[in-house]
């Protein structure tokens, strides 16, 4: 068994245990009735306090660790559904409660690659197939609406994703597409060493998973986790950064090859072992 060890963190100003989430969080839950932007703001809170409680509990033990990944997850969900429904609004299940959700009446900066692709990954991490499948369904055309800018291979790698997830039989030429964007000639708005430490491994992390190669997975895996590690600790700003404290997307993807019965031989504080593992996953409806 492969270890990485998380990096030092010398942050001390971490939430406790309880309550599940901050105030602030369910504060910006009670208003997204009539202002759903606040979802966005609620999908960030709800994911820092995930972080942040990964350190005092790196395997995800705790319940209250669950529910700040379910409902991050929720939010972006709904950010998704409100941007693409053709009603007046949709029912959708966060914290506990069915909340209807403005659809929005026209493209919103946040509804954009970078919200989709952190929500793929999380609804992958809760083990929620309809959520994924409704992200899939999201048009690429809807992303580029938010007049975000991305390079392309942003793009190239959701409809990977979406590919991979879908069953499409395009799902090999999408991926040699993505991976083809991230040539350090072919990007133009992200550095170099993030490219190569943090956007390439979940690609071919996904390429040996979708082959069933579980050696070459694992490999790939160790590797991912040591980039990500390299990555955050490139200064003292992004250590105490807490958006390294765990790998996201490698994440995502060991919970796929979890699920596909794969043998992980990784282990980590970069990878919360019972969101891997699947343990709260029916824990309640999500």
């Amino acid at each position: 068994m492969a270890t990485v060890p998380r990096h030092t963190i010398s942050r001390q100003d971490l939430p406790d245990r309880e309550p599940a989430l901050p105030e602030h969080t369910t504060q910006l839950l009670e208003r997204i009735h009539k202002a759903p932007f606040a979802l966005e703001s609620a999908m960030s809170t709800a994911l820092v306090t995930a972080y942040e409680r990964s350190v005092q509990d790196p395997a995800a033990a705790w319940l209250e660790s669950w529910e700040s990944w379910v409902v991050a997850m929720q939010c972006g969900a709904a950010i998704f559904a409100a941007a693409t429904t053709a009603e007046a609004g949709v029912e959708c299940l966060i914290h506990h409660e069915t909340r209807t959700v403005p659809a929005f009446t026209s493209p919103e900066s946040f509804v954009d690659a970078g919200h989709w692709t952190t929500s793929f990954y999380l609804a992958v991490i809760c083990r929620n197939a309809q959520r994924i499948t409704d992200l899939c369904n999201v048009p690429t055309e809807a992303l580029r609406a938010s007049g975000a800018v991305y390079d392309e291979f942003n793009y190239a790698w959701i409809e990977t994703l979406k590919s991979f997830w879908l069953g499409r039989p395009d799902f090999s030429e999408r991926l040699v597409e993505a991976a083809r964007g991230t040539d350090p000639d072919a990007t133009s708005f992200v550095a170099p060493d993030h490219v190569s430490q943090i956007v390439w491994p979940p690609m071919d992390l996904l390429r040996w998973r979708a082959t069933g190669s579980h050696d070459e997975f694992n490999r790939s895996l160790e590797e991912a986790l040591r980039a990500h590690k390299a990555y955050w600790t490139a200064d003292q700003e992004r250590a105490d950064s807490c958006y390294g404290w765990v790998a996201l997307a490698p994440l995502a993807m060991a919970c796929l090859a979890q699920d596909a019965d794969f043998p992980l031989e990784v282990e980590s504080e970069y990878l919360p072992k019972h969101l891997v593992e699947g343990t709260w996953a029916a824990e309640f409806p999500t």
